[in-house]
């Protein structure tokens, strides 16, 4: 698992994205897994993909989340089973949600932050049209979810959860 999101997390810092190649290959290894006996028997390996699809696809829909985080978490999801990609997610965006808070302490303006989500929310209440939450180019605020996915896994690796 720590390779699965280590090489996800080099992907995406050097190239935006990660390959569905590679989310292929890390479905296909979480496969495995659950029918050699070792892992989550089939149907963990099947509800521990499913969850963050099902969990995290709203925030994929209004682009608040890439999908190639979603891919990453529910492939991950597969080795782990359900009851574990539960905790991965949620220390995921915890580690995140410090991130942004340190972000936002040292580099940014929170009353700005607030006016650019509820801006975006009456947007898209009054048109109907969903756009990138985050800002084109490199800005500070869109750091790469991957990092704190690959944090999360490490706990999880090193027996915290």
């Amino acid at each position: 698992m720590l390779t699965i999101a280590g090489i996800a997390v080099v992907m995406d810092i050097s190239s935006m994205r990660i390959s569905n190649g590679w989310i292929l290959c890390s479905l296909l290894t979480g496969f495995l897994y659950s029918i050699s006996g070792k892992g989550p028997c089939f149907r963990e390996f099947a509800f521990g993909t499913l969850i963050p699809a099902a969990v995290l696809g709203g925030l994929c829909w209004f682009r608040m989340l890439g999908a190639g985080d979603i891919k990453l978490i529910c492939s991950l999801g597969g080795i782990m089973g359900p009851e574990s990609v539960w905790r991965c997610m949620g220390i995921s965006f915890f580690i995140g949600a410090v991130f942004s808070l340190l972000f936002l302490a040292l580099y940014g303006n929170p009353a700005e932050r607030l006016w650019y989500l509820e801006s975006y929310i009456r947007d898209y209440l009054r048109t109907g049209v969903r756009k990138p939450y985050y800002r084109k180019g490199s800005a500070l605020e869109n750091f790469h979810f991957t990092v704190p996915i690959f944090m999360s896994v490490m706990l999880y690796a090193g027996g915290i959860y």
